[in-house]
């Protein structure tokens, strides 16, 4: 099937890939716009994972006041360069981590972020809802580890499912964005403010 410039042109504007990647997928695809934005994505992924250890010193201070004024949020989100922080779509993706920070109240932003103390006593709480059960120790372990995963989903910003699209992770997100950018970006730190806590 030839693969045409419209085609070219309408994939790159769903992605934001560029041209020869945007052609090979529309190749690999036989022209299927929606299976060849799956295998940008798969690539895009693998890609952004080998930007994620590049170094990220630019970005932007981002803010969001819920409109009842009752909880604040400031974080900084890192980039690579000035011209990506710069585009609208990168700062579009920085409100959006406010607005998710504010309504979904991670306490860390990576499961690397929980000190080792709140950690152990998770799992101690964990084992002790257990230890009557008679199951193997070994289950025990399977069972802790499988209700951290649930708990840095609760706590930790990059495993949360993002607000506005529960099918992926926040992680995912800022993933195709860097995908997308060709840059590594990062969430450096955040506070949030709700009105009467600490």
């Amino acid at each position: 099937m030839e693969i045409t410039a419209e085609m070219v042109k309408a994939l790159r504007q769903r992605t934001g890939i560029g041209v020869m990647e945007c052609k090979q997928a529309l190749k690999e695809s036989e022209g299927n716009i929606e299976e060849a934005i799956t295998i940008l994505r798969k690539k895009g992924y693998d890609r952004a994972k080998e930007k994620m250890e590049r170094e990220a010193v630019d970005g932007m201070i981002g803010s969001y006041i819920h409109m009842n004024g009752k909880i604040g949020v400031i974080v900084e989100v890192n980039c690579e360069s000035d011209f990506v922080a710069r585009n609208e779509e990168f700062q579009e993706l920085v409100k959006n981590i406010c607005l998710h920070i504010a309504a979904s109240n991670p306490q860390y932003i990576s499961h690397d972020d929980i000190p080792e103390k709140i950690l152990n006593a998770e799992r101690e709480i964990i084992r002790e809802q257990f230890k009557d059960s008679e199951k193997p120790p070994q289950i025990i372990d399977k069972i802790v580890e499988g209700k951290l995963q649930k708990f840095y989903q609760e706590v930790c910003l990059m495993d949360q499912p993002y607000v506005k699209d529960d099918k992926i992770t926040v992680s995912k997100l800022i993933a195709s964005y860097i995908a997308k950018f060709g840059e590594n970006i990062k969430v450096s730190r955040f506070t949030r403010y709700e009105l009467g806590k600490n």
